[in-house]
């Protein structure tokens, strides 16, 4: 895993460039610790920070072709971020086609792919990936990304080109972009919805999940070569359940191939237990790490919640005794949470003004914790969103709400929490119901339709996709910051193109067989797990029950709005604000409260204020 920056100009000469390039390269170096390197020519620069994973010797980049044209120039080049999990029959292939190869990585499989099989070539790639491939023959810039959007690419369109980069800062470190928040971009940051390609920055945008962005004589169009499609499910349930198993031992298998320590992240609940087991099984006699996390003092003076009924650490403690993995519990307390160099190194993983409340400090301080041990984690992310595992799949006031069901989940709409603490003015004019209402039905077109398919399957059907589409960004998005941030691959075994593509036809009915959420999960991995966790009903990622958590936010909102020169100032309701710093905290506030409302304006504030950003509202 790595990060990847570039440049294509059509109308300069970028070999003079080079002091920009390596600022935008050197940018990713948390993402890419253990290597550099830079390929530049007139028309177009790449840049690659090297995480290494599979032929740590053999597989530095940007690579090239041996072939070159008769100048001397590589017929192609490519700088690459991610794993290919089907490399080696792709290798086998190859080589049976003539090609021979240098070096043991995946990345020379992905550049000698595309000189066999053109541009469509990504069609046979399993896996997880962002990259960038330059063709010098046609002198065209490929962009590609994996199918569910697991490792991100943005780029930034300039007069004659245009650039690009794993994270919005790799773009940003160019003097051409500017960061600048405009009245769409802040509907964008507030509304907890992620259009596809789109960024809360003017002129930012993400190559989005399944496409290809090609640029040519400083034209770029993108392509679609991966989309969701519904068809009909001929299995029956014991199939279903058996195939369900069959693809995820081959998942798993395929995941754990690596030249570096490897671990799983390890909650207590069905879907990390059950890649934890599953691993376990495929290592055999070597026992595998895992990873928890847990705050001081949850165990023991645990509340039961809306959300969660039993803390995690005793559902992970069982399951290690059970499969018999090497475990290590990583413990936060609110001093933890709160460090300033902790929410700083969140912000800078991000880049743009997203956050959850406390999620972000702690996954970010459990990923500090596992680098000491391991480089490479399985973690359980999209197994809610393929097997219908959150609760609003199965609340029927949800299911029938005609908005996003993360939305009407809730007490209190979005749109009103996200703009608690905005000037009444500013909310009026962001409109932000409205936004939500039109990007869900936009949403809801995009749904494959089954002919004769029932009413409720129909719903349920186009859950599944919103899920899928429009919330699970959300998850991958997290992961991949917080982890790379710290150096950590984290692969997502439940985004299998495979499991996605067969489980989102199967009919609700039989999603649900068993009267419980994951009924397929639960049926195909039962075997593998204690029946306390088998029987265990679906929670959410940890948040500390501490009060003191939310009373030291309010602290650092008080010194925001106390500060005259805070740059987010103008766009706070200070009344407001004022009368929620005097309510006093008598019990932790919930993630939904700490996400939306309370931490809102300070994550505004810090962001406008690092990142220095332009305000055109």
């Amino acid at each position: 895993m790595c990060g990847i920056a570039g440049w294509v100009d059509f109308a300069r000469d970028l070999t003079v460039e080079r002091p920009i390039v390596r600022k935008m390269m050197d940018t990713m170096a948390l993402r890419g610790p253990d290597d550099e390197g830079m390929w530049v020519r007139p028309r177009v620069a790449l840049a690659h920070r090297r995480l290494s994973v599979i032929d740590l010797e053999g597989g530095r980049q940007p690579m090239l072709t041996p072939e070159t044209l008769p100048d001397g120039t590589p017929v192609a080049a490519i700088s690459y971020s991610g794993e290919v999990y089907n490399f080696a029959e792709l290798r086998a292939e190859l080589v049976l086609l003539g090609h021979r190869f240098a070096t043991r990585s995946d990345t020379e499989v992905v550049l000698r792919a595309y000189l066999q099989w053109g541009p469509e070539f990504v069609g046979r790639l399993n896996g997880m990936f962002a990259f960038a491939i330059w063709d010098s023959r046609s002198e065209e810039l490929l962009l590609y990304r994996d199918r569910l959007g697991i490792k991100p690419l943005f780029y930034y369109p300039i007069a004659d080109g245009l650039l690009f980069g794993s994270e919005p800062k790799a773009v940003l470190a160019h003097p051409d972009s500017r960061a600048v928040l405009s009245l769409e971009g802040l509907r964008y940051a507030l509304s907890f919805v992620r259009v596809p390609g789109q960024t809360p920055l003017e002129g930012l945008y993400e190559v989005r999940p399944g496409h290809v962005l090609r640029v040519r004589d400083g034209h770029r169009f993108e392509q679609r070569y991966w989309e969701l499609t519904s068809r009909p499910h001929t299995d029956d349930v014991d199939t279903t359940v058996a195939r369900v198993r069959e693809l995820l031992t081959d998942i798993v298998a395929r995941q754990l191939v690596a030249d570096v320590p490897l671990c799983t992240l390890l909650s207590g609940g069905l879907d990390s237990s059950a890649l934890t087991a599953l691993a376990q099984r495929t290592l055999d006699s070597d026992r595998i790490r895992s990873f928890s996390v847990d705050f001081v003092g949850q165990v023991e003076n645990f509340e039961p919640e809306r959300l969660r009924e039993a803390p995690d650490t005793p559902f992970a403690m069982e399951l290690v005794r059970h499969v018999g993995t090497v475990h290590r519990e990583i413990l936060l307390n609110n001093a933890d949470l709160v460090a300033a160099g902790v929410r700083e190194a969140v912000l800078r993983a991000w880049d743009l003004p997203y956050g959850d409340g406390d999620l972000g400090p702690s996954l970010y301080l459990l990923f500090r914790a596992v680098a000491q041990q391991s480089t490479v984690a399985l973690s359980g992310e999209s197994a809610d969103e393929v097997f219908g595992g959150y609760l609003w799949f199965h609340d029927p006031r949800v299911v029938e709400s005609d908005t996003f069901p993360w939305h009407a989940i809730g007490d209190r709409p979005v749109a009103e929490q996200s703009t608690a603490f905005l000037d009444p003015e500013l909310a009026a004019k962001l409109a932000l119901p409205e936004y939500i209402a039109d990007h869900y039905h936009s949403a809801l077109a995009e749904v494959p339709q089954l002919a004769g398919e029932s009413g409720h399957d129909r719903r349920m059907r186009a859950m599944s996709h919103l899920n899928l589409t429009r919330w699970l960004p959300v998850m991958l998005d997290r992961k991949d910051r917080l982890s790379m941030a710290n150096g950590i691959e984290v692969r997502v075994p439940f985004c299998d193109h495979r499991l996605v593509e067969y489980v989102f036809n199967v009919p609700w009915s039989m999603k649900t067989f068993d009267g419980r959420e994951k009924s397929l999960l639960r049926a195909a991995t039962k075997d593998l797990l204690p029946q306390s966790i088998v029987e265990r009903r679906k929670a959410p990622y940890p948040s500390t029950q501490d009060p003191g958590y939310d009373r030291a936010m309010k602290q650092v909102l008080g010194k925001i709005v106390a500060e005259p020169t805070s740059p987010a100032l103008p766009l706070f309701d200070l009344d407001a604000i004022q009368k929620h710093l005097e309510t006093p905290v008598r019990k932790a506030g919930s993630m939904q409260d700490r996400g939306l409302v309370n931490e809102t304006p300070i994550r505004l504030n810090e962001w406008l204020d690092a990142y220095d950003v332009r305000l055109a509202l």
